[in-house]
């Protein structure tokens, strides 16, 4: 999470569609997907015009513009699909590329928007498996709050030259051409990070809006968090070593837009624990069902 291009033949009601497959497994899916990452040096960056695509695909797919995200998003290799969720049965579009094993080794990402109702907020999963689990909270979060979009990086913060595959710290990314779109949008965003237990010791969550202000709705996600039994670490009020997000090029965004985001740092303790993780998740989930009205 916070692009490039896109083709999207997402599924309508009329008889012109292919109906929607049922059951998709999204967490089934996102592990299998982290599992074909490509390898170290192997990321290749996406040039200007594939992030000016993908953000333009997204836009106007966030607009209710389908067929017009098709030419932009199918350039830079990428094909849209209607599933629906297991469990709720919840249309989604899932943004994924189309040239197979190639396009998941190139390391870009999928995004995955909520069309059951409109999209208020978002996942962003910038560093899954290097952040080990926490592509899996993304996409436990995106399934259980309505109305979100989850935006997935499609490899490890160290799978490309120097940092270029840190896609939180930079901005000539798949991953940020999205988040970007999203910020113009007004769109809130929840970015899920983990941290060893050695980097905030005593602490389970480190919460922050990043370089912006810690407004009502990031008070109320560490409140809730609290509640839930966690130990919280609220960086507004105090050092939270190194893990304020205040660097995050995505937090940066969304402050320039004045739009609301938590920058959430989670301990290795807690993402290892399946029950943990589904406790923590809840939580942000009751955050993510406020954060349109934010």
């Amino acid at each position: 999470m916070c692009a490039s291009g896109t083709l999207i033949t997402l599924a309508r009601q009329d008889s012109g569609s292919p109906p929607a497959p049922s059951a998709f497994g999204l967490e089934r899916h996102v592990r299998a997907y982290v599992a074909d990452f490509p390898r170290n040096g192997a990321y290749r960056p996406p040039s200007a015009a594939e992030r000016a695509g993908i953000g333009e695909g997204i836009t106007r797919l966030l607009d209710g513009r389908p067929d017009a995200a098709r030419g932009p998003l199918s350039r830079a290799g990428y094909g849209v699909r209607t599933v629906r969720l297991a469990g709720s049965g919840r249309r989604v579009a899932q943004v994924t590329g189309t040239g197979g094993r190639g396009a998941s080794r190139r390391g870009w990402g999928e995004v995955y928007v909520d069309l059951s109702s409109r999209v208020r907020w978002s996942a962003q999963v910038p560093h899954p498996v290097s952040d080990q689990h926490t592509e899996l909270m993304g996409a436990e979060l995106f399934s259980r709050a309505p109305g979100g979009v989850l935006v997935l990086a499609g490899a490890t913060r160290h799978a490309g030259k120097g940092n270029t595959a840190d896609v939180a710290h930079r901005e000539d990314s798949v991953f940020d051409a999205v988040c970007a779109a999203l910020a113009a949008r007004r769109i809130p965003g929840i970015q899920v990070h983990g941290f060893a237990d050695d980097s905030s010791p005593g602490n389970d969550v480190v919460v922050s809006p990043g370089p912006g202000r810690a407004g009502a709705l990031v008070r109320e996600a560490a409140h809730l968090l609290f509640a839930d039994g966690f130990e919280v670490c609220r960086a507004w009020r105090r050092d939270c070593g190194e893990l304020e997000g205040t660097t995050n090029v995505q937090a940066r965004t969304a402050a320039a837009h004045d739009v609301s985001f938590l920058h959430i740092e989670t301990s290795r303790s807690v993402r290892d624990s399946p029950r943990a993780r589904s406790r923590m998740v809840h939580a942000l989930a009751r955050t993510a069902g406020r954060l349109g009205r934010g």
